[in-house]
């Protein structure tokens, strides 16, 4: 099964669909540890990436920068510039071609952890969207199939609730951000989900 340019901007379209349906769960997670306005980033983020996405003409490649570049114009806080160098690493993984099989979804999944990391210096623990990634991306590189994907994102979101957050926001508040999930990894979680539906249905 190919995942063409079609399908990224549907997948696109996906993203931005959930983190507005979501953006008040979002909202009210950060609103416990941070400045309450998560999901409100994360939806004017993905809603502008797919706009930009929708426009965009060429390859995967192309679609995922015209992306990028939507969603750190859309987005001034900490989030924006993460997920744009995310979004961009992701471009270069799928490459300048106009389709790729759906199974190399896993190495975009990567791809992003690896911008992340690359331009948050976070690591594994701190209590950040790392959290969620991280765990998918591993589970992606060994070759696991898309619901373990889903799960082992969903269960790195999860244990963000026993970790005190060291970086961003968060990491003011010292041990009174134990015991809430940190909103960056729950939502991290609901973008590995929609990109593993895409790799079920592409």
């Amino acid at each position: 099964m190919e995942f063409t340019t079609g399908d990224l901007k549907a997948l696109f379209d996906a993203f931005s669909a959930r983190m507005a349906a979501e953006r008040d769960r979002l909202c009210a997670l950060d609103g416990v540890i941070g400045d309450a306005d998560h999901g409100i980033a994360m939806e004017q983020g993905m809603k502008a990436a797919a706009d930009s996405a929708q426009a965009a003409e060429g390859t995967l490649q192309d679609v995922f920068n015209a992306a990028a570049k939507g969603f750190l114009n859309a987005v001034g806080a900490s989030s924006g510039p993460l997920y744009a160098t995310a979004l961009l690493r992701a471009g270069k993984a799928a490459g300048p071609r106009a389709s790729m099989p759906s199974g190399e979804l896993r190495t975009l999944i990567a791809a992003i952890r690896d911008g992340i990391v690359q331009r948050g210096k976070a690591e594994p623990g701190q209590k950040t969207m790392l959290d969620a990634w991280g765990p998918a991306a591993d589970a992606a590189a060994n070759g696991q199939s898309a619901n373990a994907i889903v799960t082992a994102a969903l269960n790195g979101a999860e244990a963000t609730r026993d970790m005190i957050a060291t970086v961003g926001r968060a990491a003011r508040l010292g041990e009174r951000s134990l015991g809430h999930p940190d909103p960056g990894a729950v939502s991290a979680a609901m973008l590995v989900e929609e990109i593993c539906n895409a790799m079920k249905t592409a």
